[in-house]
């Protein structure tokens, strides 16, 4: 029996349920489709993933019912109008910047990939913000410079501009709170190996 819209908001009336689905739908069928041959952009833009009825892009899932429909191309900052009933009927209450350390785009730069559970996705998440931060993070203490992702450039909104970024690293790595200054690396576009956390 095949659920609808309705019925799959009746399943998921928690952010936490929410977050904990979608994450783990996008993640799947991102490599699922990777092994079909889709390939940028028009895996990211076609709607190809079927649940309740519809079929979703990635895009939907990520930009519309995870990031809550904001565009793709504000740097987090601006809602974009163009999405569908069905995702606005389906999007997470609040936003929650985590998010980007738990969805995989198939580059090296990404992070990994995890299995997550609603009873447990808000630990799941600090740790995978934690772990993808720690790794991803040089800290030059005579320059005062924080190296990082630039994931974090990219949606610049959704970590509270520059200032929400380096409170993040500060209290994420147990640094002091200096006056940091933010450097963001280049993104590694390779192929990834598809890494898996435990």
């Amino acid at each position: 029996m095949r659920l609808t819209i309705p019925e799959l908001q009746q399943h998921l009336p928690t952010d936490n349920a929410r977050k904990a689905f979608w994450i783990n739908i996008y993640n799947a069928y991102f490599l699922l489709l990777r092994q079909q041959g889709w390939q940028r952009p028009d895996i990211f833009g076609e709607p190809l993933v079927p649940v309740a009825g519809k079929r979703f892009s990635l895009d939907e899932i990520e930009h519309g019912i995870l990031r809550r429909c904001r565009s793709k191309w504000a740097l987090g900052y601006l809602p974009s109008p163009f999405f569908r009933r069905s995702v606005y009927r389906l999007m997470l209450q609040r936003p929650d910047y985590r998010i980007h350390f738990a969805l995989n785009c198939g580059a090296r730069g990404c992070p990994p990939i995890g299995f997550y559970r609603e009873d447990q996705i808000q630990q799941q998440l600090d740790t995978a913000t934690h772990g993808f931060l720690e790794q991803e993070t040089v800290v030059d203490e005579t320059h005062k410079i924080l190296h990082t992702t630039r994931l974090m450039r990219w949606y610049l909104g959704d970590f509270g501009g520059f200032h929400g970024i380096r409170q993040l690293l500060v209290r994420t790595l147990g640094l002091k709170p200096q006056s940091w200054r933010i450097h963001f690396q280049s993104y590694d576009w390779r192929e990834s190996l598809y890494r898996f956390s435990s």
